[in-house]
């Protein structure tokens, strides 16, 4: 056997015992317990949302509802009937901004939209607040034609909805690391 060989052989040796090692370590999060506490499902469940704080029939009324529903949705999915444990508080601002301008008519041609949302985890037993942060979603659209208004305003609530989107899942995945590791 040359000297080259008996290198690759050692290395990937090497890169089994490691694996094997660490095999045990690896805990799939969704995964179901055997020891009766509770999987992460049943924590997320727990998870209440009230309704965001926003004026009755304004475009971020809109965007809290598409926030809220997401969240839901990817908290509960179509379960229903668990106790809640948890109350999660949303608040968020939008934006919205101008990338490109078409020169010949001076009307954007491709714009931006932006969320920026903060949330708060409070354990109802307590009242106590358990976790706090925040996320952002910059979602980009083009305008397909400077004076087709209405396809102008289809284009921004489809991004406003593949925003809210996105913050759902920041906030989903950022709950599901707190049920499972507890920071």
């Amino acid at each position: 056997m040359s000297l080259a060989k008996t290198r690759i052989a050692a290395r990937l040796l090497a890169v089994a015992a490691l694996a094997a090692l660490t095999a045990g370590c690896f805990q799939p999060m969704y995964a179901e317990r055997t020891d009766g506490t509770p999987a992460l499902r049943e924590k997320l469940m727990g998870v209440e949302i009230p309704p965001v704080d926003k004026p009755n029939a304004s475009r971020e009324a809109r965007i809290g509802v598409e926030i809220r529903n997401a969240l839901a949705f990817k908290l509960y999915g179509t379960a229903t009937g668990v106790p809640p444990t948890h109350r999660l508080v949303l608040r968020f601002y939008t934006s919205r901004s101008s990338l490109m301008i078409d020169p010949n008519t001076a009307l954007p041609t491709g714009e931006n939209v932006g969320i920026d949302a903060q949330y708060n985890l409070i354990e109802i037993a307590s009242n106590k607040s358990v976790m706090t942060g925040s996320t952002f979603a910059r979602v980009s659209y083009d305008i397909p034609g400077s004076y087709q208004r209405f396809s102008r305003s289809r284009a921004f609530r489809d991004a406003e909805d593949r925003a809210a989107q996105e913050i759902a899942e920041n906030i989903q995945t950022r709950l599901a690391s707190f049920f499972v590791a507890g920071t």
